[in-house]
């Protein structure tokens, strides 16, 4: 059995939640050109430049590539075989958000739903743990904005809507976004389990890499029908008009009950910012 302070978490959650919020990953860039390269509006195009040159300053002066530094979203994969002392995980995951936040002089985004008072330091984190075989513990971080979160939706459709009923309501949810969702977006779909597992699929959906397809060559195909879908509505980057709406769809698919078809669709701005770590 391995043993863990939880002092390291804390500071593993400080590092991350700055990193993430400063330096946009490779990945993001490299995407931003090849967009670059299919669009075809020239407005498009001057966008996509400028959200390069934005990324590329805020990694330059460390600070936020956006103004809206997100709630403070966590996921946690704990080998079975690790002990944690020193204090509680909880704690410690919100201790090292408390820092980051104060520290990196990120905007704290956390507030009482009905009195919309700032908790003051962007705690709770959101955290979602799962136990994994070994003795390392996988730490993700994902600062999640506002503005795409809110056209965000689930939805119990019928077993009989299918695919067709899936493809509508994606379509319909990147509409009602349109500019407000901050395109090009990435969109994250949940299929099955029930109410709050669709919903958590698709946020996991989202951390999948940028160009990687389901390992089911259905969903593949699924996933590629939807992105021409959706670069059809024309939305385009910064919701000026153009081709490149999505930089890319994924989909997490997991058994459901005979009598539902829990969707979730989750998406997620071009300030799509990650990190992770193990200890």
């Amino acid at each position: 059995m391995r043993e863990l302070h939880v002092g390291e978490i804390i500071a593993a959650m400080e590092v991350l939640f700055i990193d993430a919020n400063v330096d946009l990953s490779e990945e993001m860039m490299t995407a931003f050109n090849r967009a670059i390269e299919h669009e075809t509006s020239s407005a498009g195009k001057e966008v996509l430049r400028e959200l390069i040159r934005n990324a590329e300053i805020a990694k330059e002066e460390r600070i936020p590539v956006c103004q809206d530094t997100g709630l403070a979203v966590t996921f946690l994969e704990i080998g079975q075989d690790v002990h944690m002392y020193g204090g509680l995980l909880e704690d410690a995951v919100n201790e090292g958000v408390r820092r980051a936040y104060d520290k990196g002089y990120l905007r704290k985004s956390c507030c009482d739903p009905f009195v919309r008072r700032n908790t003051g330091d962007n705690t709770p984190a959101i955290i979602h743990t799962r136990i994994v075989p070994g003795e390392n513990v996988k730490i993700t971080v994902f600062p999640k904005g506002g503005g795409s979160e809110n056209y965000g939706e689930v939805r119990m459709m019928t077993p009989s809507q299918g695919r067709g009923g899936i493809k509508s309501f994606v379509i319909e949810m990147v509409k009602k976004g349109g500019p407000n969702s901050c395109p090009p977006i990435i969109v994250g779909i949940g299929i099955g389990g029930n109410l709050e597992t669709a919903a958590l699929l698709s946020k996991e959906a989202l951390m999948v890499r940028l160009g990687v397809r389901s390992k089911d060559p259905s969903i593949a195909e699924f996933e590629s029908e939807l992105i021409a879908e959706i670069n059809k509505t024309h939305i385009g980057p910064g919701g000026y008009g153009g081709f490149v709406t999505t930089l890319d769809v994924h989909i997490m698919v997991m058994p459901c009950h005979i009598a539902s078809l829990p969707v979730a669709v989750n998406i997620q701005c071009h300030a799509h910012r990650m990190k992770q770590m193990i200890l």
